[in-house]
């Protein structure tokens, strides 16, 4: 006689059952309201796993767990590429287990069909991958790579699958060289290698810096002005002890009192104490016990303020002329919003009007704004082009605070995952590497960890080749280990 079904199982079928009906419907709705994004019908499996992971992941599911694993059943961690095929296997099992009949499996097909989009969608950005490693490089090309074909050649060699130039750096003349000599080694080489072109973005830094008190270090308790370019000559040491302009003007009509401002990769932190359009007086209320000197080309950021500016500089536009004929991709800086994203593709259409959606366009999230409109951003870029993620952790870090920069770039994985977009895992890889030729443990670690990622980005430094070096090799290792968050569980060698 067959045992009665426990009743704990036939409840948890129901919760199951109920959650990814929900989810569904949830979803359903959510790309039902992003149908003018997406203009690539190859997309919309994906627009669709997105939404349905936002309203997964809009729930808590900390509960369902443990019972789950008891039971030797997914414990929904790992849903990020298949969401509904992941939700359905468990509710099939757990049908079976609580005596009923129906509720077919999803097939491996089926189940894996994400991971195969991820991987398609990967491979239009940067090209072919290596099987071995699993993880692109990504290079920032210093102005030096102009000067002869030596520095491409050597990337082509160590097997780098994309260069980075930064608009923000040289000029049209410089960038055409670098492109030059990218040709060069692929022909000497054999490897294709793709180019992307960052823009420069606005640009918050400071310019000219007076002290109006005695004393060139600023201290914590100091008062600092902010003023916008030129307005340094209407202060006095009555009002600040030390004054800074802020290159990017708008500013001053949008900060208010009570917001926060960080100067020089937060080595200083204030508050603003008044606002208006022609100074914001702060209060500082971090800084070195020695104090910091700041210094012209500094970044500002106003982490608090709703910074509405235009994406898309008069430069940024300016520089489009050249990416459209010579790069494969685009690093679209400080994106905002969806309409952000929708102004550098009315851009790229006007310069490139038979075949704009060929180029990939690789979103910089650099800003708390960015974040919460990721989602948004990622259906209007991929829905119309193909599209990578940048984790732009320094600024991102300084903007949500240093505290929460891990947990975000852990949900900004799962994300672009969710939405089978690669991500790009960038800034200070390696850095003590790149630029002293010996790693610190931690970073080793950090790199390690970025394996989880679709794309590996390192920065410009004399001892770059070695850092790319050593970054393939431990890639390489980790791919036999891990994929995503998935262990493979290869035999332990080392007991």
């Amino acid at each position: 006689m067959r045992p009665s079904p426990r009743p704990d199982i036939v409840a948890l079928h129901g919760e199951v059952a109920r959650l990814r009906q929900a989810v569904r419907e949830e979803g359903e709705a959510a790309v039902a309201g992003w149908a003018e994004c997406l203009h690539r019908p190859e997309f919309g499996p994906s627009a669709r796993n997105l939404a349905h992971y936002l309203a997964l992941r809009h729930r808590d599911l900390r509960a369902l767990q443990s019972p789950l694993m008891a039971l030797g059943l997914s414990s929904l961690g790992r849903l990020e590429s298949r969401v509904l095929p992941g939700l359905e296997a468990v509710e099939a099992t757990l049908g079976r287990l609580a005596g009923q009949e129906g509720g077919d499996w999803p097939s491996e097909a089926a189940f894996f069909a994400g991971q195969e989009l991820l991987a398609r969608r990967t491979e239009e950005v940067l090209g072919p991958v290596s099987p071995d490693r699993q993880v692109g490089l990504l290079v920032t090309c210093p102005s030096e790579a102009a000067d002869g074909p030596g520095f491409m050649l050597e990337l082509a060699r160590c097997g780098v699958e994309a260069v980075r130039i930064n608009c923000a750096h040289d000029d049209a003349t410089i960038w055409a060289r670098m492109v030059e000599h990218v040709r060069a080694a692929e022909s000497e080489t054999g490897r294709r290698l793709r180019i992307l072109m960052d823009l420069a973005g606005p640009k918050i830094r400071t310019g000219k810096v007076r002290h109006l008190r005695d004393g060139k270090r600023i201290l914590e308790g100091a008062r600092l002005a902010i003023v916008p370019p030129g307005g340094l000559r209407r202060l006095d040491e009555d009002e600040a002890d030390f004054a800074a302009e802020c290159t990017l003007a708008e500013v001053f009509g949008m900060a208010r009192a009570g917001e926060r401002v960080f100067l020089d990769d937060g080595k200083i932190g204030a508050v603003i104490d008044r606002a208006d359009d022609g100074c914001l007086l702060t209060r500082v209320t971090r800084a070195d016990a020695k104090g910091v000197k700041l210094k012209r080309e500094k970044g500002i950021n106003f982490p608090d303020t709703d910074l509405r500016c235009a994406a898309l500089t008069a430069k940024d536009l300016e520089d489009l002329d050249f990416i459209v004929r010579h790069a494969d991709g685009v690093g679209y800086s400080f994106v905002q919003s969806a309409a952000d994203m929708k102004d550098l593709q009315d851009a790229l259409a006007a310069r490139r009007p038979e075949d704009w959606q060929r180029l990939s366009v690789i979103l910089k999230i650099e800003t708390q704004r960015a974040v919460r409109a990721l989602p948004e951003i990622v259906v209007r870029a991929a829905g119309r082009q193909p599209t990578a993620i940048m984790i732009a952790r320094g600024d991102l870090a300084v903007e949500i605070g240093f505290a929460r920069v891990a947990e975000m770039q852990e949900e900004i994985l799962w994300i672009g995952e969710a939405a089978h977009v690669p991500v790009i895992w960038a800034t200070q890889v390696l850095e003590n590497l790149v630029k002293k030729g010996m790693p610190s443990r931690g970073e080793m670690t950090d790199a390690a960890m970025a394996s989880r990622a679709e794309c590996v980005m390192l920065n410009k430094g004399p001892h770059v080749f070695e850092a790319v070096r050593e970054l393939d090799t431990l890639l390489r290792r980790m791919a036999e280990h891990q994929h995503k968050k998935t262990p493979r569980l290869r035999r332990l060698a080392s007991w």
